[in-house]
C-alpha cells in the first residue's frame, strides 16, 4: 500500500547522550504516554499524543504506535506513516512492522516510503514481535511474504533467542517444531534473548539460568498486559500502572489511563 503521508523514518530517529535515563512507552485508550524511568526508579510521566492506541514498539531511536485512525511514528511530535487503522505494530531487523484490523501485515520500506503488504492473517492479529506475529488462529512468520507457522489460540510470541509462544492451552518453545513446555493457559510471554518471562495461571514466571521456567519470586499486586525490558524490567497492568522490577520487588505509578495495552522500552 502507498503511504499518502509518507515520511522519513531517520528523521524520527533521536538518540539519548544520558543511558542511565530511559523513556518508556506506553499505548492506552487516551494516547501515547511517556514514562522517566533510571533502573526501578520511575519519575514523571506525561500524555505525550492523544489518540486510542492499541500497541507501542520502540527501538533503533523509533518509536511506532498502532492507532485506531493510523500508524504513528515518533519520537517528539507523533506523525501520520501512511499505514491506517492498525492493531499491532513491531520493530524487526528488516524494519517497522503493522498489522491492519482486517489482518493484513504490512512492512515499511524506509527507500520509497511505502508500505508494502506481507500477507494476510486469518484470524485475529494479537502481537507482533520480530518477525513473529501472534494470531487467533496461530503463529505466522515473516520473511520477503509471511507463512503460517503452527499452533492455534496464540496470544503473544517472543521471537529474541529461543522463539516461544504464549496459547490458550500452552507455553511453547520452538525446537524441532513447537514444543509443548508448559500447560495450560498463558496471555503474555516477552524475552530478550537473555531474560525471559510469562504470565500464565494467574502467575507470573520467570527464565532461569538452567533453560526452565519458574515462579517469579516478587508476584505483582495487578495482572501485567505487557512487559518489556531496559536496564531493568518493565511492565503495565490492566488497572493503569507501570511498574519497574527493583531488588526488593516492584515499584509502581498508577498512570490514570484507561484501556492501558503495551509498553515498550527503546534499546
Amino acid at each position: 500500500m502507498s503511504a499518502d503521508n509518507d515520511i522519513s523514518l531517520d528523521e524520527k530517529r533521536v538518540y539519548s547522550g544520558d543511558r542511565r535515563e530511559t523513556t518508556a512507552y506506553v499505548a492506552s485508550g487516551m494516547g501515547v504516554v511517556t514514562v522517566d524511568v533510571v533502573d526501578e526508579r520511575v519519575g514523571g510521566f506525561e500524555l505525550a499524543h492523544r489518540c486510542s492506541a492499541r500497541d507501542v514498539a520502540a527501538g533503533d531511536g523509533l518509536v511506532a504506535v498502532a492507532t485506531d485512525e493510523a500508524v504513528l511514528v515518533g519520537p517528539g511530535e507523533f506523525e501520520a506513516s501512511g499505514f491506517g487503522p492498525a492493531v499491532a505494530v513491531g520493530l524487526s531487523g528488516d524494519g517497522l512492522l503493522a498489522a491492519g484490523q482486517d489482518g493484513e501485515i504490512a512492512r515499511y520500506d524506509e527507500v520509497s516510503g511505502d508500505w508494502n503488504a506481507l500477507g494476510t492473517c486469518e484470524g485475529d492479529v494479537r502481537a507482533i514481535d520480530g518477525d513473529l506475529v501472534a494470531a487467533s488462529d496461530g503463529v505466522y512468520r515473516l520473511t520477503d511474504d509471511m507463512a503460517h507457522a503452527g499452533l492455534d489460540d496464540v496470544r503473544d510470541v517472543a521471537a529474541s533467542g529461543i522463539p516461544r509462544a504464549a496459547t490458550g492451552a500452552g507455553l511453547y518453545y520452538l525446537g524441532n517444531g513447537w514444543m509443548d513446555h508448559l500447560d495450560g493457559e498463558f496471555t503474555l510471554v516477552a524475552s530478550d534473548g537473555d531474560r525471559g518471562h510469562a504470565l500464565g495461571g494467574g502467575e507470573l514466571l520467570r527464565l532461569a539460568d538452567d533453560g526452565r521456567w519458574q515462579v517469579h519470586p516478587h508476584q505483582p499486586d495487578a495482572e501485567f498486559v505487557d512487559l518489556d525490558y531496559g536496564d531493568t524490567v518493565y511492565a503495565v497492568s490492566a488497572d493503569g500502572r507501570f511498574f519497574a522490577e527493583g531488588e526488593d520487588g516492584w515499584r509502581h505509578q498508577l498512570l490514570g489511563m484507561p484501556d492501558v495495552a503495551a509498553v515498550a522500552v527503546p534499546r
